[in-house]
């Protein structure tokens, strides 16, 4: 821990210390503490009065009550891609050290600390044949990606990560440690999964694992001048396929090119003949192949890639005139998902992961004005935290109000995509 401090952060020092803190604290000035603050959001530029480096449960504990007791905000970094609100003048709290992963190939269950990425369990479950519901990227953080919800490339067969949690550790506003679960804090346990940082730090996550090793997946690149007709064959396509088989219609370039074109990603949890099947309608409307390929790979070698969500809606039937307005778009990335499945009937006690009902998300690089808007969002897509509470249903977010009122009524966590008590 830094030690020679001079300035306004000296009583959070001593507090930090005071309060049984035993990480690395970084000061403005140092060169750590630059790299430490950084998000992954670009325009995300934060000054917080330090940064406080957790190793373990009760190093996040003392930070939360040396916060609390200084008067500072509190904001939570782990890989810094949930980093949307600056932490300026207070304690950023890094998880990046506990990465711990663990696999329980018996229960078919992963036990990760907050610093964990995805890369890490997909390669902890692969050696016994198993699959976490990871996202688009090795590099993604698990446990922020998994309390805001969590899509993957095998969330139509198995529903969306929060949809598989089992037990969280979470350190509250008052600086306890709670386990989550539904026999224990059952509101809690009901909130974390979907309503994100807002009712603590989870410093412990656990969550099923599914039988999938292999996947017979990639992405395929095809003439632009046929974008409109395979999102019209796509629309009607996607209400035949099974649960089995996740696809996104992107219109982008060919990597390595100026070539505009129209790119079909596909997942498909089962082997090659069955995919072929399935996929010969659309690609018969796509026409020629002008690049990519579909393989059959590890699950965990799978890289499917993303979108950056300046423009972020949900589409309930894909309209003539989106399909009109996308296609007019020369010079942005449109990416046009299947959702449904097991998304939209995830069972008894499922959290409030928003908008499950949606056909398809909508995700362009830039805004796009003049498409009509459902207004509907996505907490890991969520561009604005101001708009959060449009990520969830009214009557979700009445009762994550009320657990936000039981366990942090002061709104201590407000540095997130903030729902007030």
């Amino acid at each position: 821990m830094s030690t020679q401090v001079v300035g306004p952060e000296t009583g959070l020092v001593a507090g930090l210390l005071g309060a049984g803190f035993n990480g690395t604290v970084r000061l403005p000035g140092e060169v750590e503490y630059d790299e430490q603050r950084r998000s992954v959001i670009p325009t995300v530029d934060s000054r917080p009065a330090l940064i406080a480096e957790a190793y373990s449960r009760t190093d996040v504990q003392a930070a939360v009550r040396a916060a609390k007791e200084y008067g500072v905000p509190v904001a939570v970094q782990a890989t810094g891609h949930g980093t949307r609100v600056p932490a300026d003048g207070g304690v950023l709290i890094k998880t990046t050290q506990m990465a711990s992963v663990l696999v329980d190939p018996e229960r078919r269950v992963a036990k990760v600390g907050p610093g964990a990425r995805w890369g890490a369990v997909l390669d902890a479950a692969r050696q016994f044949g198993l699959a976490p519901l990871s996202g688009s990227h090795r590099d993604v953080g698990v446990t922020g990606y998994t309390l805001g919800g969590g899509v993957g490339w095998l969330a139509r067969k198995y529903g969306f990560a929060a949809d598989s949690v089992i037990r969280a550790e979470v350190v509250t506003a008052d600086g306890r440690c709670v386990t989550a679960s539904a026999e224990h804090h059952p509101d809690l346990f009901w909130a974390i999964r979907g309503g994100t940082g807002n009712f603590g730090i989870v410093t412990s996550l656990e969550f099923r694992l599914y039988p999938v090793r292999q996947v017979h997946a990639g992405i395929v690149y095809y003439g632009i001048d046929r974008a409109a007709a395979i999102l019209r064959r796509y629309r009607d396509w996607t209400a035949t396929i099974p649960n089995e088989l996740s696809t996104a219609v992107v219109l982008t370039k060919v990597p390595g090119t100026e070539q505009r074109a129209v790119a079909i990603k596909v997942m498909y949890a089962g082997p090659q003949d069955v995919a072929e099947h399935l996929l010969k309608p659309l690609f018969e409307t796509a026409g020629q192949r002008l690049a990519g390929e579909l393989r059959t790979i590890e699950y965990a070698d799978a890289a499917m890639g993303g979108t950056p969500a300046r423009h972020l809606d949900f589409l309930d039937t894909l309209t003539d005139e989106v399909i009109d307005i996308v296609t007019e778009l020369e010079d942005a990335t449109v990416e046009l998902r299947h959702w449904a499945g097991a998304m939209a009937n995830p069972g008894a006690g499922a959290g409030p992961v928003g908008h499950r009902e949606a056909t398809y998300s909508l995700i362009i690089d830039r805004e796009v004005a003049g498409l009509p808007s459902s207004g509907r969002t996505f907490v890991n897509f969520l561009g604005d935290p101001s708009r959060a509470e449009t990520a969830y249903a009214p009557q979700d977010l009445q009762k994550l109000r009320q657990v936000k009122r039981a366990y942090d009524p002061a709104n201590f966590f407000h540095l997130n995509a903030n729902l007030r008590p």
